[in-house]
């Protein structure tokens, strides 16, 4: 559907004006304008033509228009454009970097005030000028206009950019070099679409409330894993790509062996109920996000900190989370003394704290795959492919103790073939973009990690990537004389390398047009909406407590809570110790970058800001 309104702003000869109106659907309104008067164009004979034509054909031209007070031109009825372009802007005469930065960044805060909510502004600029990784050559940043840090101060995120042809509109003419009657060297010329960013802001720490009997309860949502609880990926209704991913899984296995889907409950996990945790798992729960539950009598709309969700529907029955009762006593009885508001809760860190409950279940099937899906939560340390939230699913296989070789081996098979397969597709006419799956023996020489050797995050992302594990070590008290193997995989990881998509945070986006890139029944490339969005880097430095320690983790988990995800990279500069107190202090450097949304470096200093003060409170350290 061609846009319905465009506006054009900053024409000098009203060239390009002229030439578009000559390719536009007849139910396309054109709206040019230029910053100069009427008078200021009288000695030149194209513009006056290139207006006279446009009026002609019904096109509106207005002089005296200023692109970075855009509300000051137009009425609010008269708002409300499909696309604004503005064609090599330039600040005047012989302006460096800094003042057409300034005039970008005030055009960029201007459109927001006139663009459609699902409009584009096309901003076409000279070689070089825009900062991004698609100019050949790339200027160094501080030398560029930074297009993409400038538009973020409107909201704005940078969807597409391709060459700028005079070809496509002929006629055109591009003047105003340096106020004159001269053309810009638009040889290498980019044109760079933005789009809306999902405002900054928009993310706030949720209150969950469970009904436990007749008493309600609630907990708050970590803020390291704000907008990632209750998000239903893996519902029926959903097409997200970790879904899609996991079905795939399914269909295959179920091609060579009987399957059995065990429901998943919301994840929350009691501390009366880790003694599911054996040995080789137990490792888990020490990175566990760990929440407390409060009774609640109150409406929802009287909480505070956000938004409410009721999570009644979410649990099957309460009994699940095996919360330790006190002798006589029911569930009913102790939520109504405060029993419950003391218990300490942690939200599931994998679908192996499952396994007994399911292995030990009156409906265990031994020679068919038991399996469980849903969203697990770990505290881990900022890094590309490490994520606090992800997708797990998780295959439970019994099988009689003579059988075990053959079984293992099976199973081990059919998955490298369907891991293959779905990790070597055909993207581009032509080419592959190969993976090779191996399993990996662990020290104990008994389980494996699944290890992936992809090129499907580009050419500079080859990596060797464990997307799950393989548990054959695994015996259980109430099936002596059966062998069991489990296999945990990593959805979000595998989803990423099939549709390479490099960013894991995409995956968790409120953003609609993330979803519009699945097709069904095919797989593509992903293609971000949002493109070389700009890195801003901080240090900070501060003393150690002598009398406490430092948890590292903790230090990572403060800093995706504070930046609201937006710290990509953490990384140790160096450790000082002062020659006379001996006190400690560390250095890190933080680099901020998000992946969907416009951030600013007003914003970047803000939260850098903040995060001074939270490790000061929370870790206990001195910031220097």
């Amino acid at each position: 559907m061609a846009p319905r309104r465009l506006l054009l702003v900053g024409e000098g000869n009203f060239s390009f004006a002229a030439a578009l109106s000559e390719t536009l659907d007849p139910s396309t309104s054109l709206t040019a304008t230029c910053l100069q008067r009427p008078a200021d164009l009288a000695r030149d004979p194209v513009a006056q033509e290139n207006v006279q034509r446009l009026r002609e054909q019904g096109t509106e031209v207005r002089f005296g228009v200023d692109c970075t007070q855009l509300a000051d031109a137009f009425e609010l009825h008269d708002r409300e454009f499909d696309r604004i372009y503005f064609n090599f802007p330039h600040y005047g005469r012989k302006a460096g970097v800094a003042k057409n930065r300034e005039l970008l960044a005030k055009f960029f805060q201007s459109c927001t005030d006139v663009l459609a909510e699902e409009g584009e502004v096309h901003v076409a600029l000279c070689r070089g000028q825009g900062g991004t990784p698609a100019d050949k050559p790339m200027r160094e940043w501080h030398n560029s206009w930074q297009v993409v840090a400038m538009a973020a101060l409107g909201g704005f995120i940078l969807s597409d950019v391709y060459p700028f042809s005079c070809e496509a509109v002929p006629g055109y003419k591009s003047t105003g070099y340096r106020s004159q009657d001269k053309s810009f060297h638009v040889e290498g010329a980019l044109n760079h679409i933005f789009t809306r960013s999902l405002p900054f802001e928009g993310l706030q720490p949720r209150i969950f409330r469970i009904k436990l009997g007749d008493q309600w309860f609630s907990f708050p949502e970590p803020e390291a894993l704000v907008g990632k609880l209750n998000r239903g990926f893996l519902e029926a209704s959903s097409c997200h790509p970790v879904k899609t991913i996991n079905e795939k899984l399914i269909a295959e296995l179920d091609k060579a062996f009987p399957l059995k889907r065990v429901k998943c409950s919301f994840p929350l996990l009691p501390q009366g109920g880790t003694g599911v945790v054996t040995s080789w798992n137990c490792d888990i729960l020490s990175a566990a996000f760990w929440i407390s539950f409060h009774e609640d009598n109150a409406n929802s709309e009287s909480l505070t900190g956000g938004t409410t969700e009721d999570m009644e529907d979410c649990l099957v029955s309460f009994s699940e989370l095996s919360l330790p009762k006190s002798p006589g006593r029911d569930s009913k009885e102790e939520a109504h003394e405060g029993i419950y508001s003391q218990a300490k809760i942690c939200l599931r860190p994998s679908l192996l704290v499952h396994v007994q409950a399911v292995i030990q279940a009156p409906d265990f099937l031994p020679g068919s795959l038991h399996i469980l899906s849903g969203p697990v939560f770990q505290k881990c340390r900022i890094s590309p492919f490490t994520m606090p939230a992800f997708h797990e699913t998780l295959f439970i296989f019994g099988f009689s103790e003579n059988l075990k070789d053959g079984c293992l081996q099976s199973l081990l098979d059919h998955l490298k073939g369907i891991l293959d397969n779905l990790l070597t597709q055909t993207f581009l006419e032509g080419s592959k973009l190969s993976s090779s799956v191996e399993f990996v023996f662990q020290p104990n020489g008994k389980d494996y990690m699944i290890n992936v050797k992809s090129h499907n995050l580009g050419p500079d992302c080859a990596k060797d990537l464990i997307i799950g594990s393989v548990i054959t070590s695994a015996t259980s008290i109430l099936h002596e004389d059966q062998c069991f193997v489990f296999v945990s995989m990593n959805l979000d990881l595998l989803a990423m390398l099939v549709w390479s998509i490099s960013d894991w945070r995409m995956l968790w986006t409120f953003d609609n047009r993330f979803l519009k890139n699945f097709v069904p029944g095919k797989i593509e490339p992903f293609k971000s909406y949002s493109l070389y969005p700009p890195c801003y880097v901080h240090d900070i430095s501060f003393w150690l407590d002598d009398k406490k320690g430092f948890d590292e983790l903790e230090f990572h988990t403060l800093a995706r809570a504070v930046s609201q995800d937006t710290v990509i990279s953490i990384q140790f500069l160096s450790r000082f110790q002062h020659p006379k107190t001996e006190q400690v202090s560390l250095c890190y450097r933080l680099t901020y970058q998000t992946c969907d949304k416009a951030l600013t470096r007003q914003q970047v200093a803000s939260m850098q800001t903040q995060f001074r003060k939270e490790i000061q409170q929370q870790l206990h350290v001195t910031p220097r």
